[in-house]
C-alpha cells in the first residue's frame, strides 16, 4: 500500500481526466470505476485492476479484505479522492483498469445493436438487462454514447464485465451477423406479443433499438429481417428505449 497525498501525481490527474470527460478512455486506453459495487463485479468476472484506490477513511475497516485486490494500492485522503470523483457523493474508492479490447463480433451470438443512442442512462440500463436476459454481446454504431463512460458505467451496475462489448460498428458490421436481425418499430410489423404466442419469437437473434428521438435509422430498417412492435394499450405514443429493450429480450429470453 502507498499513501499518496499530492494532487499533482500524474496517474491522478489521469483518473480525474477519465472522471469528467466521457470520451477519455477512448483516447487514454483507461477505465475509472468507483464504489464498491462496480468493483465487486469486476473482480467476480476476472477482471485485473492495475490500481486500486482508496480514502484514508474508509482504508483501515477495508484493508484485510483488499489489500490484494490490484497490481498496486493506493491510499489518499479524503479531499484528495472527492476530485477523483464524477458523483455528488464519492464512492470513497475506485479501480483503474486497462480499457478491455473489443472482441471479433460472433456470428452466432445473441446479440443487442445500439443504433446512435444518446442518453447514457439508457445505454448502461440497455447492458444491464442484456446481460440479465442472456444477451452476451452488443454491438454499438458509430454515434452511441461511449458504453465505457462514468455514466454508462454506473447505469449498467456491473454488466459491463459479463459483456462483449464493441464501439463505434458501421452498418456493414451488421452482415458479419448469422442470427435474424429484429428492429423495433412503433407503427408497423407484428406485435411482439403475437409473436410470442404463435411461437415464431427465435431465442438466437439480435435486436435492434434505436436513438431515442429518431428511431433506428432508415438505412438500418432496410436490413432488418423483421420489424416488431410492443402494444401499448394505455396510449402513449412511445416507450422509452430502456424500457422497450427489456421487453423485447425478456421475450425473446423466455421463448419456447
Amino acid at each position: 500500500m502507498k499513501l499518496i497525498t499530492s494532487k499533482d501525481n500524474p496517474r491522478l490527474k489521469t483518473i480525474r481526466r477519465l472522471a469528467q470527460d466521457s470520451q477519455a478512455y477512448r483516447k487514454l486506453g483507461l477505465v475509472w470505476i468507483e464504489g464498491d459495487h462496480l468493483c465487486r463485479a469486476a473482480l467476480a468476472r476476472a477482471a485485473k485492476p492495475e490500481l486500486a484506490i482508496f480514502s484514508e477513511s474508509i482504508w483501515p475497516s477495508f484493508e484485510f479484505e483488499w489489500a490484494q485486490c490490484a497490481a498496486e494500492v493506493w491510499v489518499v485522503p479524503d479531499h484528495l479522492f472527492e476530485g477523483l470523483s464524477s458523483l455528488e457523493s464519492p464512492a470513497k474508492m475506485g479501480f483503474l483498469m486497462t480499457l478491455p479490447t473489443a472482441p471479433a463480433i460472433n456470428p452466432l451470438a445473441a446479440t443487442v445493436v445500439l443504433d446512435r443512442l444518446q442518453d447514457a442512462g439508457n445505454v448502461g440500463a440497455i447492458l444491464r438487462s442484456a446481460s440479465a436476459f442472456g444477451f452476451k454481446q452488443v454491438i454499438a454504431i458509430k454515434g452511441t454514447a461511449g458504453m465505457w463512460s462514468p455514466k454508462v458505467l454506473r447505469a449498467g451496475m456491473g454488466a459491463h464485465f459479463g459483456l462483449n462489448l464493441i464501439e463505434s460498428a458501421g452498418l456493414e458490421d451488421l452482415q458479419l451477423l448469422e442470427v435474424p436481425l429484429l428492429g423495433t418499430d412503433v407503427h408497423e410489423g407484428p406485435y411482439l406479443h403475437e409473436w410470442v404466442q404463435q411461437g415464431k419469437l427465435p431465442r438466437q437473434c439480435a435486436w435492434v433499438m434505436g436513438h431515442e428521438g429518431q428511431g433506428v435509422s432508415a438505412d438500418l430498417m432496410a436490413k432488418v429481417d423483421q420489424k416488431i412492435r410492443i402494444a401499448q394499450p394505455g396510449g402513449e405514443e412511445s416507450l422509452n428505449v430502456a424500457t422497450a429493450a427489456a421487453i423485447c429480450f425478456h421475450a425473446s429470453a423466455t421463448s419456447k
